[in-house]
């Protein structure tokens, strides 16, 4: 084992506690200190008041007959009490179930049924989609039925309705209402239920989709999130003078875990902004002082790039995290230079894995920090493996990404079948990424393995293009996809955005590649483009680059 490797698992110690359990211990250690703030509506609570609030609303869920192992679905942005019914549901050992703001009405249906979701709680609307009037067309019995007695046909499970927030819609129970109900549970009860859970219980359920088509129900564990997010919030130096500026989707683990749990375990404030815009975002850090800010590279770029950016201070910023994509080293120099984030990490995982497996450390060099995506977190095995055979691979070769420990889900929910696939009987979880490790156990990502491009039998892995074409000084940001080609299987395509005021022709590109890269990696189809299609939580959308390639480029599906 690497020194590195070696000295984090040194420090391992399994902590088994419920989340009830780790945020009662936060607020018994700093009750007066700031625990969540909403910068931009006069919002704020202590430890202590965050806590008092988590009970009522556990409280008023039982009061409603919400019982241990009901799913209660969460489809809202990051609303205040959003965090207060994560810690609610985790106290009263029920089932948050976290739905991505974008679904519409074919996908809820989905979750709500495969889930078998006995609960929701909604917010009104995002953007142009009503989610009242979303849910009110699946289920319209809401209309007309008393609350808490839902009988619905299309969802059969469903029995609660809530709304996340004061408001009043018919069928449904508000924020207020269901505090107001707490003095209706004892806490001699109250106690009783918590007494009930194990850390090992399943306490959270994400909807990931996959090669089936079909998303499937992630179930992560008290001690899975939990233990996650303190180690998370360790290797960044979280304490309770930190401020964590969170702009990330906390549906998302990056929110809720990265975020949320890597607060909650040190007692740093979360200071949450509801839907990412720059300049909220930049206003919240400067007049919180936060010490710490989240987000995948896109947000840091648009925040260095706002036309307002100087007229801001943003020097209390010291850490945070930069995950879901390829950090380019331009980028992360600017963050570090122009942000002041000099222990910036890097974190690396999936849902599956809750998330995080491997983390850079705020003292590695940033050359490291951008190449490679840390080594793995203490209790937490990484291995570089065939991906047929889960056997290990030599240092330095490329092969699938895997892991085990406390951190690996305990399954999808009602498919067994893929869950076999995905977790083997030696408990190692397959990443179905593709990456390799150095001599100090540092892993590179190198790709998705269904994203490895296959031309002429040659394997070309996207990422590595990627980060060459970074080197020319007008682009910006870039994505290469596989195209189909009849005589090759399939060719190098490139999505490219250039720096403002560059033009960029395609001629230009390939001039900068010939001598440099293998002739065979050299982009054959390129398209300047002024954004990349992303999903909620800013991942770039590779199979909708896929999609756009065969709409701009119609003679290679022929």
């Amino acid at each position: 084992m690497d020194e590195k490797v070696r000295h984090r698992q040194s420090l391992f110690e399994l902590r088994e506690k419920t989340l009830g359990r780790i945020l009662d211990e936060t607020v018994a250690r700093v009750p007066d200190h700031d625990a969540l703030i909403y910068a931009d509506r006069g919002y704020r609570q202590t430890w202590r008041e965050f806590a008092d609030t988590v009970d009522a609303f556990a409280k008023g869920l039982m009061a409603l007959g919400v019982g241990k192992g009901e799913k209660v679905a969460v489809w809202a942005t990051n609303v205040p009490y959003w965090v207060t019914l994560q810690f609610a549901t985790a106290k009263i050992g029920a089932i948050l179930i976290t739905v991505n703001t974008n679904y519409r009405e074919h996908e809820l249906r989905y979750l709500l049924n495969h889930s078998e979701c006995e609960n929701i709680f909604l917010i009104d609307t995002l953007r142009d989609h009503a989610f009242v009037d979303t849910l009110y067309a699946i289920a319209p019995e809401l209309r007309r039925q008393g609350r808490g007695r839902l009988h619905c046909a299309a969802l059969p499970h469903l029995k609660r309705v809530c709304y996340l927030g004061a408001e009043k819609f018919r069928g449904m129970y508000s924020v207020p209402e269901i505090l107001g109900m707490a003095v209706m549970v004892s806490d001699e009860d109250y106690r009783a239920r918590q007494a009930e859970l194990d850390p090992w219980d399943v306490i959270n359920m994400q909807y990931t989709s996959g090669t089936t088509g079909f998303p499937k129900g992630v179930m992560l564990t008290h001690v899975g999130v939990g233990l996650n997010g303190y180690w998370i919030g360790r290797n960044m130096g979280f304490s309770e003078k930190d401020r964590l500026c969170l702009c990330v989707p906390l549906f998302h683990c990056f929110g809720c875990v990265l975020g949320v749990m890597a607060c909650v375990n040190h007692g740093t404030c979360m200071v949450i902004v509801e839907k990412f815009n720059p300049l909220t975002v930049l206003a919240a850090v400067d007049s919180e002082r936060c010490t710490a800010l989240h987000g995948v590279p896109t947000m840091f770029l648009a925040e260095l790039e706002h036309k307002l950016f100087k007229r801001f201070d943003v020097s209390s910023l010291r850490t945070g995290i930069m995950a879901g994509s390829t950090c380019p080293e331009p980028l992360m120099r600017r963050v570090v230079e122009e942000m002041n984030m000099k222990d910036i990490t890097i974190c690396y995982g999936l849902t599956e894995g809750s998330p995080v497996m491997t983390q850079s450390d705020v003292d590695d060099p940033l050359p490291l920090r951008c190449e490679t995506v840390g080594c793995p977190m203490p209790g937490i095995e990484v291995r570089i493996a065939d991906p047929d055979t889960c056997e290990e691979l030599p240092r330095g070769q490329v092969g699938e990404i895997l892991c085990r420990g406390y951190n690996v889900m305990k399954g999808y929910y009602k498919m067994p079948e893929e869950t076999a696939r995905t977790i083997t009987p030696e408990g190692w979880l397959h990443s179905g990424d593709l990456g390799v490790m150095d001599e100090a156990g540092y892993v590179r990502v190198t790709g998705r393995i269904k994203d490895m491009i296959i031309r002429g039998g040659e394997n070309i892995y996207p990422r590595e293009v990627e980060e060459f074409l970074m080197g020319m000084p007008d682009i910006m940001d870039v994505q290469v996809v596989a195209v189909p080609s009849r005589k090759y299987g399939e060719e190098v395509a490139a999505f490219i955005i250039p720096r403002k005021g560059a033009v960029v022709a395609p001629e230009d590109i390939r001039a900068f590649c010939r001598g440099q890269i293998a002739w065979y990696k050299i982009p054959r189809h390129i398209a300047v483009v002024d954004a990349f299609p992303l999903t909620a939580s800013g991942k770039i959308q590779k199979f909708r680059l896929r999609e756009m390639a065969a709409e701009r480029w119609p003679e290679l599906m022929k």
